[in-house]
């Protein structure tokens, strides 16, 4: 018998790379090591195509770009961060978020691909979505509330990570990253158009926090 979602005896110990682990700090390894980087913001080039496959796997480059995108969405406090995010052109986007079930989990993915759920097994959820490249607005975007990414992780092994609720919103929101999409994509026109005067009235204000908080972490 499977335990469900919202079970309180759900197993709900910390998944790394979708497997449940006995610890994890609240800090992980790859967010210590890293190095804070500046977040593209809506208008860069860099977020409106499709980023590069991965084809360099077991790398020094490909450790230090996991490490440096799990430092930046750390200072930036958000659920996740694509490469394109930094300015990077490759496949590649971290996680470290807390489902709607209490379970946090991490984890990074190289050539992420959404499996196509069945129009009768999918169900549309309307939810509250930001992005740490539209920095303030928060707006309500429908997508599945479910979602199976398969890829690879650092060294090249097969990896399929699935999430529900707020987890599968992050598996999709960062997946359209890599492809050259925003959740304001995803918007009628009126609406993309507030989003966009109220991030030119928030932005300063986010930056700021942000600086502050990598130059208190030393970062």
């Amino acid at each position: 018998m499977t335990a469900r979602l919202d079970d309180p005896s759900q197993d709900r110990r910390v998944r790394v790379q979708g497997r449940p682990v006995d610890s994890y700090p609240e800090v992980g390894p790859e967010a210590e090591r890293g190095a804070v980087h500046r977040i593209t913001v809506v208008g860069e080039d860099v977020l409106r195509r499709r980023c590069q496959e991965v084809t360099a796997f077991g790398t020094p480059e490909l450790s230090r770009l996991v490490d440096d995108m799990f430092a930046t969405n750390r200072v930036a406090r958000g659920a996740g961060l694509a490469a394109n995010q930094i300015g990077v052109d490759l496949q590649v986007f971290v996680w470290d978020i807390t489902d709607d079930w209490g379970v946090r989990h991490v984890g990074h993915i190289a050539n992420p691909v959404l499996d196509e759920i069945p129009a009768e097994h999918r169900r549309l959820v309307d939810e509250s979505e930001g992005c740490l490249s539209v920095p303030g607005p928060y707006r309500v975007v429908s997508r599945p509330d479910r979602a199976v990414v398969r890829g690879r992780d650092l060294d090249g092994a097969p990896l399929v990570i699935e999430g529900r609720g707020y987890f599968a919103r992050c598996l999709q929101h960062e997946t359209d990253h890599l492809h050259g999409r925003l959740y304001l994509d995803r918007l009628a026109r009126r609406e993309r158009q507030a989003a966009l005067r109220d991030m030119a009235e928030a932005k300063d204000e986010v930056f700021a926090r942000r600086a502050e908080r990598a130059a208190r972490l030393g970062k």
